[in-house]
């Protein structure tokens, strides 16, 4: 069974930095694609960055693009999202999820089997 634990977040000022953790227990770590994904309150949860099984490839949305960055460490079945630049927009509950299929770096959440249970991220203005 994959279990995702998120770490990371917390309260900053806008243009502060944060990096958000989230490591995979019960499973060979590259064999999953990793994502991030953003719910704010009221709002539909969204795609942020995502990075294929070897760290080869990434993909983000563009409202993070040049802000955010996504990576992996296999060898600590751990996958990071570094965010510079914080704006309060990007205040939400953050969430990791694994992908079955290791090769690709997918934005729909149709495609990501299992969730974290979410890491606060407050930008205050």
């Amino acid at each position: 069974q994959v279990h995702l634990v998120e770490s990371g977040g917390g309260l900053v000022q806008t243009g502060d930095s944060l990096r958000l953790s989230c490591v995979l227990s019960g499973a060979t770590f590259g064999y999953y694609a990793m994502g991030w994904f953003r719910q704010a309150p009221g709002k539909g949860r969204e795609f942020v960055a995502a990075i294929n099984g070897s760290g080869i490839s990434t993909y983000y949305a563009d409202s993070v693009k040049g802000r955010f960055t996504i990576s992996r460490i296999n060898a600590k079945k751990t996958v990071y999202l570094q965010m510079n630049n914080l704006k309060p927009e990007d205040t939400a509950t953050y969430y990791c999820a694994a992908d079955r299929t290791p090769w690709d770096a997918r934005i729909g959440i149709e495609h990501y089997d299992w969730w974290g249970q979410g890491t606060q991220v407050t930008v205050s203005s």
